[in-house]
């Protein structure tokens, strides 16, 4: 999902994106975007993680989720068995607040309106007859011209504004120590940390992003938050490890791979550095609750 959202261009007449998702997700990553995205689920099933919100999804789920809540969907094999062998198909709506401009938003009428969006922040699942209305509307927005599917869209957030009918995901204390900074150039290297953990990064070009030396970037990341980049990248690495760990039957080889380690060891000390127990340990908490 990362990696279409990132193609996703508008088209000059769209102020939001409508699309179906049908794909595997086996390879999805711990990651999040700038958009606001409504998610549907029209087939698959497995375990969501929204913030520190670990669930079940299956057919029929309808997410509601804000920017920058980091979110990953893991697939249940034997799902694949029964049905098309794709782990994932989805409708799902994406926008940022440019279709939100305050001159509409501080209307009366659009009350319900900003409470939806308010509620995304932490991200909802969506429930009873609101799930039906909702997504009864996504369904036919592929097929409508770009002023109907505008209108739809606000009675879309309309609907989920006056409903009572959700439940929500990332807890009010997730929400509150999320990432979150007003200084452009270290947002720029978290968003590019964040969707890069993966991979091997080096700080050549993170420089290049914020336009700074690299010795100065080094100096002014520290500054800004305590933190050296590279010690800020494990952080993420392991922040993610932890849900998995918790959350998941993956074994701890895998996760470490998964979150951009290259060899075991290394994930451990690392791990060690900022749990102070290994990952096995870790992972026992689990058993003993």
């Amino acid at each position: 999902m990362k990696e279409l959202l990132e193609q996703i261009k508008l088209n000059p007449d769209e102020s939001f994106f409508i699309g179906v998702f049908q794909d595997h997700i086996d390879q999805s990553s711990w990651h999040y975007h700038q958009e606001f995205e409504l998610s549907f689920i029209t087939e698959g099933s497995g375990r969501r993680i929204v913030g520190d919100s670990v669930e079940e999804f299956h057919p029929g789920d309808l997410i509601f989720i804000g920017p920058r809540i980091p979110h990953v969907w893991f697939s249940e094999e034997p799902y694949l068995k029964q049905h098309s062998g794709r782990t994932l198909e989805s409708v799902y709506l994406l926008f940022n607040s440019d279709i939100l401009p305050h001159g509409l938003t501080s209307l009366p009428e659009f009350g319900n309106v900003n409470r939806a969006i308010q509620l995304s922040q932490r991200g909802i699942r969506i429930t009873g007859d609101t799930l039906n209305q909702v997504s009864s509307i996504m369904l036919q927005l592929p097929y409508l011209n770009s002023m109907k599917r505008l209108m739809l869209f606000y009675e879309i957030m309309d609907i989920i504004g006056k409903s009572g009918s959700f439940s929500y995901l990332a807890s009010a204390n997730y929400v509150k120590s999320k990432f979150e900074t007003t200084n452009s150039r270290v947002n720029s290297i978290h968003e590019f940390l964040m969707k890069n953990y993966r991979e091997d990064i080096n700080l050549e070009a993170i420089a290049e992003i914020v336009h700074m030396a690299p010795a100065s970037v080094c100096r002014f990341f520290k500054a800004s938050t305590g933190l050296t980049i590279f010690e800020y990248l494990n952080k993420i690495k392991i922040d993610y490890s932890c849900k998995l760990l918790l959350n998941t039957d993956m074994n701890i080889v895998d996760i470490s791979y998964d979150c951009g380690y290259n060899n075991l060891s290394h994930f451990n000390k690392q791990f060690r550095k900022f749990i102070v127990k290994t990952p096995t340990q870790f992972r026992n908490l689990r058993e003993n609750k």
